[in-house]
């Protein structure tokens, strides 16, 4: 059914829903009123608490890493690895140390860091958690660094190390960048677009916003947390003037949200365009830095109202790439930023629909053409084409599992640097010929795992990062000539034991979906265990990858040592296995993904006897929360109790982009949207099922949850809830971390009726 669109009127039922998950919480502990502990002597006891404290082990490690044009300096962000605070580090490649060379205690000379609603919103889009020195700029000669913090920006000479804020204006600064020459930056401030003299510091305001629903400078929520279009404005070449994007959001509904555990706290109100519903309102337009009239370009954007992607480099024209409503249809413009016309580049059609790749298009230095990439042949291919846009040459070979993207483009050398692999479990580093004919791909990293690397402007130093199970994440800084200068130091904390997972197929066939095994560290041959399916199951996201730090494999191995058998899969749907695989799913989210991670259990179970199919249980977040659900809902035979973490329950709720991309509008493919949502299913519960939800989330709204409870309460169906009070959708607190996972093994505790 496709649920009627109503208000959200959330805070009527917070309190109630508490006071459920409040029960459900207590349904979970044991006598003494301590949650359960494992009973299992392989599980490491203390494994949920540094877990958690260690925000799943990702404190402490190399981010954001950069190197200077030339190579002479490597600079990367890294915590301490029970602490969010980052600070900038500096490696050098000539005597292989490290020193720190900011932190944010310095530049604030101890104020505290404060951070606005819209950049705490822009970084839950960025899926990023670091407070202290979040990001970084370099300019293009590599001399400076800005670093925006707390709302302030600061300018470092590399040279001296010395610092300096500049442009003290009023408002929050967002998005600081500067131009190409590195003389001015330009940032965001209470939606206005500004640009600041770096060696006078004076700041002028550029743009003006006409009404409080219109900003300037600032790219709208579905290009961000769908398109990963995180700018909204970009440098013309000559730093003379700038592109940006004017977005209004009149049209769209007004989310609000209140904060039921801090009921004095102002409600939080957000547009978001829901599935079916107005878009956001973008026009671009191009300024000088003196101010003045804006120039807007103009394109078809009743046909293609996505604004995706944006461009504007040296020798190259102005560049931007929209899309029409149903994502089928997309066309490369070159933009003249005098006259505001356009002409047309390419066109790419797909029936089903197309997917972005924010690295593209990426022009040669001369202006002579571009790289592009596509999957009109089937699968990514990375292809090299003439300034009109016509097709020169493919650079990929058909087979070598090229990932969309680019590493780094070696103009002198002739070469691009890629990540590719046909193994869709693994990634490493290639290196293709511009000019080959037929295309030719040279895989420069070896060992098993997952390989990226960040490049010299020069290409005489590059940091190569590898991840796998047994030896985890290395950084190793390699010069051009293979030596190796050092390496990037991790205090990320490990856990206390070692991964053993077997990386298969679910049927033993090379063209079924890879599959991944976890046993107890004890395992015992001839012993029966309970399952545990770890899914995500959607679009966009693998979550059998031979890594680590890889989506849940530490916490699937712990969960294994309980007793369990822990399996993931990829099933279809899921990227890295080219067009077909990944475009089944149209117009139906659950069909085929239920069906194959169903059929992949039964066929690991007839080749390994020791899982016990009488006893399965599946626990996701996200879309993996919104499987869990389907899972026992749609097939109880099979699943016997399910985890739904944040889940989407009704597309209709959800947003445009990443909706209507896979089962369309909702006015022309009502029967999608019926197929697809947990509410039309709610009543076949008869399955124990646990839902847990952050009530602060911006992304899959805490109404989803609401929904379901609401749907199983009316229909009288017991079921567990568990409310994270002011958690968003990375649930990042370490006591809830702690909290929400002792909550889930106490569930599959009872209800797999462990022997």
């Amino acid at each position: 059914m496709t649920t009627a669109r109503t208000p959200f009127t959330i805070a009527a039922s917070l309190l109630s829903l508490l006071a459920l998950g409040a029960c459900a919480t207590d349904a979970h502990r044991t006598s003494s009123g301590a949650p359960p502990t494992s009973r299992h002597a392989a599980a490491d006891p203390g494994f949920l608490e540094q877990f958690a404290a260690t925000n799943r082990f990702r404190l402490g490690k190399p981010a954001s890493i950069r190197i200077t044009p030339g190579g002479e300096r490597v600079l990367f962000l890294r915590s301490g690895p029970r602490s969010f605070e980052q600070n900038l580090y500096e490696f050098d490649p000539a005597t292989g140390r490290e020193r720190v060379l900011l932190t944010a205690e310095g530049l604030l000379a101890g104020e505290e860091e404060e951070l606005t609603l819209e950049e705490l919103a822009r970084r839950e889009r960025m899926r990023q958690t670091a407070r202290g020195v979040a990001s970084f700029q370099m300019s293009r000669d590599g001399a400076r660094l800005l670093v925006p913090l707390s709302g302030r920006l600061f300018v470092v000479d590399l040279a001296t190390g010395a610092s300096r804020e500049i442009g003290a204006g009023e408002g929050f600064a967002i998005d600081a960048r500067f131009s190409p020459d590195g003389s001015m930056v330009a940032c965001v401030r209470d939606g206005d677009l500004y640009v600041i003299d770096v060696e006078t510091g004076r700041e002028r305001r550029l743009t003006t916003r006409e009404s409080e629903t219109i900003t300037n400078g600032l790219a709208e929520f579905v290009a961000q947390e769908e398109m990963k279009r995180m700018e909204g404005y970009w440098w013309a070449p000559d730093g003379r003037s700038l592109a940006y994007t004017q977005v209004d959001v009149e049209g769209l509904e007004t989310f609000h949200i209140a904060d039921a555990f801090d009921p004095a706290r102002p409600v939080q109100s957000w547009p978001y365009p829901r599935a079916g519903t107005d878009n956001a309102i973008v026009r671009l337009g191009v300024i000088g830095v003196e101010g003045g009239p804006t120039r807007w370009i103009e394109w078809d954007d009743a046909a293609y109202p996505y604004l995706a992607t944006v461009r504007w480099t040296e020798n190259a024209p102005l560049t931007l790439l929209v899309q029409n409503r149903h994502q089928t249809e997309q066309r490369l413009l070159a933009a003249n930023p005098e006259s505001g016309s356009v002409s047309t580049l390419l066109v790419e059609r797909d029936s089903a629909w197309l997917n972005l790749d924010q690295d593209m298009p990426r022009w040669l230095a001369d202006g002579s053409g571009f790289l592009w990439t596509s999957e009109r042949e089937g699968e990514w291919r990375l292809e090299l084409r003439g300034r009109d846009g016509d097709l020169l040459r493919p650079l990929t070979p058909l087979g070598v599992g090229y990932r969309r993207g680019l590493l780094s483009l070696d103009e002198a050398g002739r070469a691009a640097y890629v990540r590719a692999s046909a193994e869709p479990t693994e990634t490493h580093v290639y290196r293709v010929s511009l000019d080959a004919a037929p295309p030719r791909a040279e895989r420069i990293t070896s060992e098993r795992g997952l390989h990226s690397a960040e490049f010299a402007r020069d290409h005489s130093l590059r940091v190569e990062a590898h991840d796998h199970f047994d030896g985890g994440e290395t950084w190793r800084v390699v010069r051009a000539d293979g030596s190796e200068a050092g390496t990037l130091v991790s205090v990320a904390e490990r856990a206390g034991f070692s991964v053993n997972v077997e990386l298969t197929t679910t049927t033993g066939d090379e063209a079924a979906p890879r599959a991944a095994v976890f046993r107890p560290r004890d395992f015992r041959r001839g012993r029966t265990y309970p399952v545990i399916l770890s899914v995500y199951g959607g679009p966009g996201v693998q979550v059998v990858t031979a890594s680590r730090s890889g989506r849940n494999t530490l916490l699937n191995q712990w969960i294994a040592d309980q007793g369990y058998i822990v399996v993931a899969i990829d099933g279809r749907g899921t990227p890295a296995r080219g067009r077909e695989w990944e475009r089944v799913i149209r117009g139906d989210f659950i069909g085929v993904p239920l069906q194959d991670q169903a059929d992949g259990l039964r066929a690991l179970a007839a080749r390994h006897p020791e899982m016990d199919l009488s006893r399965v249980g599946v626990y996701g977040w996200s879309f993996g929360g919104y499987f869990s659900a389907m899972a026992v809902m749609r097939m109880p035979e099979l699943f016997h109790a399910g985890v739904a973490g944040a889940p989407v329950t009704d597309w209709i709720d959800y947003d445009t982009h990443y909706t209507e991309r896979f089962i369309g509008l909702p006015q022309e493919e009502p029967e999608a949207y019926e197929r697809s949502n947990v509410l039309t299913y709610a009543h076949e519960l008869r399955r124990p099922l646990f839902i847990a939800h952050g009530t602060a989330d911006d992304n899959v709204f805490f109404v989803h949850a609401l929904k379901m409870s609401d749907a199983l309460l009316r229909e009288g169906i017991e079921h567990e809830f568990l409310p994270l009070a002011a958690q968003t959708h990375m649930v990042a607190d370490p006591v809830y971390v702690r909290t929400l996972y002792e909550r889930i093994m106490g569930f599959f505790e009872r209800t797999l009726r462990r022997e």
